[in-house]
């Protein structure tokens, strides 16, 4: 008969996990078997240094959570040793940084994931992390903002020197 201590303490982890797979903006569930402890903790320093937790976590539990967070289709994937990376604010980092370390190490395996409240497949996962990152897009949006007004000072600087030049002939 398990104890009510360990059955309170377990919910209580099962109710943590689902409001972590809710409130993150990108959840990715992956196979680590095989990596060894550098591999795991060089892992972990990447995705900590860009705002990533990363959870080793019992399928059971993961399935409870996934439950009480409605994302029930995630199931399928939650066989073998199973870890999961939740980001809260960047949809990209989580995927970008899994991904690259799967080219390097064979051995670890991207399942599938949740982004924005959807259960998405590893083609979705890798077509993510081909994405830039949250920076390098707003830069983009930066510079499309930028480039009207840009030309439209450069037009009326050139405009200036013209009329300067005809000032100064005459």
């Amino acid at each position: 008969m398990a104890n009510a201590k360990i059955i309170e303490q377990k919910a209580q982890q099962v109710t943590v996990v689902a409001e972590k797979l809710k409130e993150s903006s990108c959840s990715i569930v992956a196979d680590y078997r095989g990596l060894n402890v550098a591999q795991v903790t060089e892992l972990r320093k990447q995705l900590r240094e860009a705002g990533v937790e990363f959870q080793v976590l019992k399928n059971t539990l993961v399935r409870r959570a996934t439950a009480n967070a409605e994302l029930s289709e995630l199931d399928e994937y939650l066989t073998g040793p199973t870890a999961i990376a939740f980001s809260k604010e960047d949809v990209v980092a989580p995927a970008k940084i899994l991904a690259e370390f799967a080219k390097k190490n064979e051995n670890l395996n991207i399942k599938a994931g949740v982004v924005e409240g959807k259960v998405v497949d590893i083609n979705q996962i890798k077509a993510l992390a081909e994405l830039p990152s949250r920076e390098g897009l707003l830069s983009m949006l930066l510079s499309v903002l930028q480039a009207p007004i840009r030309n439209f000072a450069l037009a009326v600087k050139a405009v200036s020197d013209k009329q300067e030049g005809g000032a100064q002939e005459a």
